[in-house]
């Protein structure tokens, strides 16, 4: 069963290796590469295999098992 999740971030822009790393979908910065190099992840519905992009506030990233992660930024 896929999961809805939103992931806060501090600052405005977080990459999309970065948040691979920080939600323990990968245990290196490393092996995003090789995660998101078959095209099976999306940010905002379109495949994403580049571990720079930036996301921010309001991006969905889907992973290949279906689970959706909304970013946001915290709230002064």
């Amino acid at each position: 069963m896929a999961l809805e999740l939103t992931f806060t971030i501090t600052g405005e822009i977080i990459t999309l290796g970065q948040f691979l790393k920080a939600g323990d979908v990968v245990g290196s910065g490393a092996q995003s590469k090789g995660f998101l190099s078959n095209g099976a992840t999306l940010v905002n519905g379109e495949p994403e295999i580049r571990r720079g992009r930036k996301l921010r506030a309001g991006d969905v990233v889907t992973l290949p098992n279906g689970d959706r992660i909304t970013i946001a930024t915290m709230q002064p």
